[in-house]
Formats: C-alpha cells, structure tokens, sequence
C-alpha cells in the first residue's frame, strides 16, 4: 500500500459527462492505498481462508428480478463479446452476454482459460468486494479517496496530464480502436493487462486508470446533488447518496440499489467511453458482476 496525505483537491469535470458536473472542491484526511488493483492471486487467498462464494457462482432468485426466464436461472457473469462489425452504440446488450459459469476463476467462462494469478479480479459484486476488504482489515474507497489517489497530485483530466496518449506512448490500458468490433490493441492487451503494466501516477499507484473498473463504497447520486452549498468551502471527507435515491429510475421494477465504480476499464475507448479519467464515475447495480469491474482497498488513519 501507499500513503497518502491527503488534502484538498477538485473533484469533477466540466468538460466530459454531465454525472461529473460540477467541479467542487473535496478535503480528504491521510489514508493508506493498495498500490495495484487487488489480483487473482489475492483474491484466491482470501477464498482459501474463508470459503467465501462470490455472486457470479449463485444462482439468482427469479422472484428478484422480475420477467427473467426460468432457464437463466443459473450461477453466472456477464462477459465482454466484441461485435463483428460496426453496431449502434445505444444497446449494450450487443456486446455483452450473460455467461453460465463465468466467475472469477474462469473469467470467459466454461470452457476457458483460468485466470491469471497477476491480473486484477473480475467477475466480483459489491458485496464480495466489501467481504475481502473486512477479511484483509481494510475498506473500499470513498469515491473522494478513490479521486484524490487517482489524481497523483495532477490537476489534468488524465492521470498524468490533459493529453491522453502523449508522443503517442500509451499509459493505461484501454480500447484503440473503433468500439464494440475493432480492437488494435495498440496497448498490447485485448483484455485486462497484469497489474503495475503501465507507469504508476504521482503517488506511485497502477491501474487507476483503465483495465477494469473499481468499486467505491459510495452510494450514486448525481454530483450536482453532492456540490456544497458554498464553493467557499471544501467539505471533509465527503461522502456520496443515501442508498434510497440510487436507484436506477428508468428501471423502476427492479429495485437494486447502485453505487459508485471508478476508473474506466479496458472496454473504455475514444469511440464510445472516455471514462479513462479520474473524474469520470459510472453507478452500478450493488448485483452486478462483470468481466471489466474488480477493486482496490484502503486503510484509514
């Protein structure tokens, strides 16, 4: 892990998605933060210690999800496909298939490879999340943790400056390329990459940008519902909603309440999602685990 002193700093971006609006001033107090993403090799130890079950190897309960067929019924995760053209980019569901037996050992599903033991873990849900993060004495980030160590003590939109591929060098893995159908792999990894691949940030942090999303601890909440009253004043230590407004409105049959993921993934592309930026922030479903969505810890002073 690293520690961090803290400090104030701006949250936000007005120049990309309106969920990042406004910028606002946050103070965080010191904390301590892992380095890398948490790994395969680490998670594994975890469920040698434990026993733990993720989410993606439990069947889910037809009665919590109301119009699914019976025969989807069954322990699984949603798997990146790429297209094999060019597709509308408004329906997700061209590129994504729910995969029985896909988990976090098997992250393509059966039959498929193992996972590696030095890239980060995927296919993990909230709440398996949180459950390692007890089991290691830590915590996940707030999302103003997660920001502030994503910065590395820059003030530009990327982890390292305002120019995302400077002199053409690629510093964070995700998509070149015409998304959901052409990869060029111009970063040498189709999917995720080995943790600490590319230059650490300013504080000496891997992987905060790009190769798979982070859980936050936060509850969504859109941030102009967040930005204090007075710019005057940085709050301390913010925190995000209350879990009874993050639900997703425009599916008001399925109440799972969401939270804060960071960092942009792999599947993040000048084409579709420039969420490759410390300010960019996405809510997601507590239930939701995926091929492109793992975590970091913290530890507080």
């Amino acid at each position: 892990m690293r520690q961090l002193d803290g400090g104030e700093f701006v949250m936000g971006s007005d120049r990309f998605y309106p969920e990042e609006r406004p910028t606002r001033r946050a103070q965080v107090d010191p904390f301590w933060i892992d380095e890398t993403p948490v790994t395969n090799r680490q998670f594994a130890a975890f469920v040698t210690a434990t026993g733990h079950r993720t989410l993606a190897e439990i069947a889910p309960d037809p009665k919590d999800y109301p119009g699914m067929p019976p025969e989807m019924a069954k322990a699984g995760s949603l798997v990146f496909q790429p297209t094999s053209g060019p597709v509308w980019l408004g329906d997700a569901g061209q590129w994504w298939e729910f995969k029985f037996g896909a988990f976090w050992r098997r992250p393509l599903g059966r039959p498929g490879p193992m996972a590696l033991d030095n890239h980060p873990v995927v296919h993990v849900a909230y709440e398996d999340a949180a459950a390692y993060a007890e089991w290691a004495g830590k915590s996940l980030p707030t999302e103003a943790e997660w920001e502030f160590a994503a910065r590395g003590g820059q003030a530009g939109e990327f982890a390292w400056g305002d120019e995302l591929a400077p002199g053409g060098a690629m510093l964070a893995n995700y998509w070149q390329g015409e998304f959901p159908s052409q990869n060029l792999k111009l970063d040498g990894w189709e999917r995720t990459s080995p943790v600490g691949t590319y230059p650490p940030n300013g504080y000496g942090l891997s992987d905060m940008i790009g190769n798979v999303w982070e859980w936050t601890s936060d509850w969504y909440a859109d941030a102009g519902d967040l930005a204090p009253a007075s710019p005057c004043c940085a709050p301390s230590n913010p925190k995000g909603g209350v879990m009874e407004k993050s639900y997703d409105p425009a599916m008001p049959e399925i109440m799972i309440p969401r939270k804060v993921i960071k960092g942009g993934s792999h599947l993040c592309a000048e084409s579709y999602c420039q969420r490759y930026r410390p300010a960019a922030r996405h809510p997601q479903t507590i239930d939701s685990s995926t091929s492109h969505i793992g975590f970091r810890c913290v530890v507080r002073a």
